[in-house]
């Protein structure tokens, strides 16, 4: 089984895959609309042949917003779509771009995917 993460933002969407024991940072794609990113993962999990989809979610505001999007996943893409909780993943994320003495303009291209690799073995270590 193959496992595709999602690190959702309103300007950049971290991903990151797992073929169920370690989740690697995948890319990360420019936010654009709902439709284009949707027609992306769509294109990402058919290539790939992802057999789940996990999405982080966040409280506040931003929970409401990535629930509708995981929403549009699972109906346009017919995958099972699965929410864990992301509570500092970008923080702890940041943290070890830091310790590994990745330079800060890096932290920015790979800080999202990198997120999404630690939600996804979050969500991989709690199975």
């Amino acid at each position: 089984m193959k496992y595709l993460s999602i690190d959702y933002g309103l300007a950049h969407i971290g991903l990151a895959i797992s073929e169920g024991i370690l989740a690697e940072p995948f890319g990360q794609l420019d936010y654009i609309s709902d439709e284009k990113l949707v027609a992306d993962i769509r294109n990402i999990c058919h290539q790939e042949e992802i057999s789940i989809i996990i999405v982080g979610i966040s409280e506040g505001q931003m929970a409401k917003i990535t629930k509708q999007f995981a929403q549009k996943l699972e109906q346009n893409i017919g995958l099972t779509v699965e929410l864990i909780d992301e509570t500092l993943s970008s923080q702890e994320a940041t943290r070890l771009m830091v310790e590994a003495s990745i330079k800060q303009s890096k932290r920015r291209t790979n800080g999202h995917q990198t997120a999404a690799a630690i939600i996804l073995q979050s969500y991989l270590d709690s199975k």
